[in-house]
């Protein structure tokens, strides 16, 4: 069964286990929320390109192949999904990112009924080549979409100049072309091969109890045996492919993304709590940078910063609008320079730290956000909540070695998109 732990700062109890089929289970009571959010999901997503061959090796498949499965699961000899959770009034979506693919619902009612509906259609795989055929064409004319989106475009053009070989640097849902060689035999092997139990989890959160979640699973999950994943390759340089890159297209003002290229690293617990303090000290609204930036009319309210990393890759992303997106991405390397020489302030440190940690926690008032960031550090391979944890007892000391050792200025790549 499950074993429960209560966080000793939020105090709530958190219920985990893995069901006889090879699922992972979190279940998250909140009893005073409005409505309960499931996730059903796979370590499987735009980034693993690969199937291992009778011959034990591995051959590449289409770029897209994880998105384009993602729309055809929905699909049955007996319809669609979406209508089955119209009736029990949920709300339902799904997903596919670099790292993941992960299939939703959000109701206030009929909860069980819904996840019952969600563990079954993601488990019953249906697929002909007059459906793929047809399902060709729609992702196809979303493809042709996304090409007219300045900010996608300023994306993925960073990722290619700071990677090499790395698939991160390929579009999530493929091309035309690429798409176009997806077969339905290609996508049962990927889906038999990825969509094991042993590599999928189930998170609940909401005014649900354990019991309930658990007993779904009996009823509707079979035991499946282990299948080892194909080694992704990750033959990456530590060198950055380009530092510049240039697109025009008909936008109003100059967009930018500078990012830099974390060393390739396994992802702990204060690598993750360190990258939500070092993004806020570096560039957040009360840092001096952003102050300089902002008085010096380089950046506008549009100035985002993020972190994301998965299997070998890791990026610091900086970007907005901007006259001079050169000039911003020299004012960020020396900012990074000059806190790598001198150190971090404590008391800054400390008010940031307390700041990133009192926002995560408010967060967590809805159940979707509590049920995504269990996802978000089960995908990563680490303990439920335990980046929280290593938020409190993180030190300037502790974060300036990240920095040091994460963030460095010659591994750094601009991406920029100007008005014709």
């Amino acid at each position: 069964m499950m074993q429960a732990f209560t966080h000793p700062l939020l105090g709530d109890t958190i219920y985990t286990g893995e069901h006889p089929s090879g699922l992972t289970i979190f279940v998250w009571p909140r009893p005073t929320a409005r409505s309960t959010y499931a996730v059903f999901a796979t370590r499987y997503g735009s980034v693993h390109n690969s199937l291992p061959t009778p011959e034990g090796g591995s051959e590449t498949v289409p770029a897209g192949i994880a998105h384009f499965l993602e729309h055809k699961l929905f699909e049955s000899e007996d319809g669609d999904a979406f209508a089955r959770f119209a009736n029990t009034g949920a709300s339902a979506n799904a997903y596919t990112s670099f790292d993941r693919t992960a299939y939703l619902f959000q109701a206030t009612e009929n909860v069980l009924p819904s996840l019952d509906i969600l563990l079954d259609f993601v488990q019953h795989p249906y697929f002909t080549e007059e459906t793929v055929q047809k399902e060709q064409g729609i992702i196809g004319q979303e493809i042709r979409m996304c090409e007219d989106s300045p900010g996608r475009l300023l994306l993925f053009n960073l990722l290619r100049g700071l990677y090499h070989t790395h698939s991160v640097r390929v579009e999530i849902a493929g091309t035309v072309e690429s798409i176009a060689d997806i077969t339905p035999d290609l996508l049962y092997r990927c889906y038999n091969q990825y969509y094991n139990l042993h590599n999928m989890a189930l998170v609940v959160a909401g005014p649900v109890t354990p019991e309930s979640v658990w007993e779904a699973a009996d009823r509707l999950l079979k035991p499946a045996a282990p299948l080892a994943l194909p080694a992704m390759r990750l033959d990456e340089p530590d060198t950055v492919c380009c530092a510049y890159t240039e697109a025009v297209m008909p936008v109003s003002a100059p967009l930018f993304y500078v990012g830099f290229k974390e060393p390739q690293r396994a992802l702990a617990a204060q690598d993750a709590a360190g990258a939500l303090v070092l993004l806020e000290l570096l560039a957040g609204d009360s840092s001096p940078l952003y102050t300089q930036l902002m008085q010096q009319a380089l950046i506008n309210d549009q100035f985002s910063y993020e972190y994301f990393n998965g299997p070998g890759y890791g990026i610091w992303l900086f970007g907005g609008e901007s006259a001079e997106p050169e000039r911003v991405r020299q004012l960020l390397c020396e900012r990074v320079e000059e806190l790598q020489q001198n150190g971090i302030d404590a008391a800054a440190f400390e008010a940031v730290r307390r700041g990133v940690y009192g926002r995560l926690v408010s967060e967590l008032e809805e159940p979707s956000a509590c049920a995504e960031l269990l996802l978000d550090h089960w995908v990563s391979g680490m303990q439920p909540l335990a980046p929280l944890d290593a938020l409190a007892a993180l030190t300037p000391e502790g974060l300036h070695k990240q920095l040091c050792e994460r963030i460095q200025t010659h591994r750094c790549s601009l991406s920029v998109v100007r008005p014709e």
